[in-house]
């Protein structure tokens, strides 16, 4: 395959229009159109059609974009981490899948270490389910994910799951839902509204299984995939709702809910998964290490 033609078209695909990539190819779209020609030809389908002026992706143009995508991604990493080790200044890509179920706060405090160590790195956050975003990762679209379960046991990818810490689990709710409780923890539950993660996490399922051992009957009004959405129900009283406990601070100061009550022996885990090939990323490793050294863990002591 020529590569100048495949890059020719992905900067079609990218800005929408044969004459928008020539001028910024300083091309002709005569030729532009001429090398589009010769790759279709090479890989035998359509990848453009035109829609009027324009020109639209075709469904084969759409997985060769794709691919386009990480190829001169890959490329442009692979430029600036040699610029970086002959000593010039480069900014590295470092991308990040982050799963709705971890919190934003506790997210930013993992991935802190890659971009304070005076290193030029230009991060790029996504968030998703964690299905989809490992399928990203076996593709190279992320070089990291942030989960709170480790890689599935029948994943076919190989990866690597690294362990992050744990925190223990409060029980938090706005101060309408617990003002008037006359019974101590947990019983107070019985009940009480209650907003849960959704079925098939990692979460409910410990929450589940806690429920179920302390025979509390809370009263499920809602489920979700998104943690900050169950939060934001949460801070309007619709519902009290399970969380690390070293949240206790942030979530007193910025949301107005209060603990109440710990669960001391139900954890919340949290885990960075990479490709093998890709473990010797740097920005890994970095967050990998702060791990390891900050011991991080909570058993019901809450942090700023």
């Amino acid at each position: 395959m020529n590569f100048k033609h495949l890059y020719y078209f992905w900067m079609i695909a990218r800005t929408g229009g044969v004459i928008r990539a020539g001028q910024r190819l300083h091309v002709t779209p005569q030729t532009l159109s001429g090398q589009i020609k010769l790759l279709e030809e090479r890989l035998g389908c359509q990848l453009l059609e035109r829609n009027g002026r324009n020109v639209q992706l075709t469904d084969a143009g759409r997985v060769a974009a794709g691919y386009a995508e990480e190829i001169f991604l890959l490329g442009s990493q692979l430029e600036g981490a040699l610029k970086q080790r002959a000593g010039t200044h480069a900014t590295a890509v470092f991308k990040v899948g982050i799963a709705d179920s971890i919190p934003k706060s506790i997210a930013y405090r993992f991935l802190e270490p890659a971009i304070t160590d005076g290193a030029a790195i230009r991060i790029v956050c996504r968030e998703g389910g964690l299905p989809a975003l490992l399928a990203d990762l076996a593709i190279h679209r992320l070089d990291l994910v942030l989960s709170d379960a480790p890689l599935p046991a029948d994943a076919t990818m190989q990866a690597v799951s690294h362990s992050l810490g744990r925190s223990s689990l409060a029980i938090f709710g706005a101060a309408c839902l617990y003002a008037n409780r006359k019974t101590s923890f947990p019983e107070c539950l019985d009940g009480m509204p209650m907003l849960m993660p959704a079925n098939g996490s990692a979460l409910r399922r410990k929450l589940d299984d806690w429920i179920s051992r302390t025979g509390v009957r809370p009263r499920i009004v809602g489920e979700f995939d998104d943690w900050a959405l169950m939060m934001a129900f949460g801070r309007e009283g619709k519902g009290v709702f399970a969380a690390p406990a070293m949240l206790e601070t942030r979530l007193l100061q910025e949301q107005a809910v209060r603990p109440i009550g710990h669960i001391a022996d139900v954890f919340e885990e949290f885990y960075a998964i990479s490709i093998e090939r890709q473990s010797s990323h740097p920005s890994v490793n970095r967050i990998a290490d702060a791990a390891r050294a900050e011991q991080f863990e909570c058993s019901g002591q809450p942090v700023n």
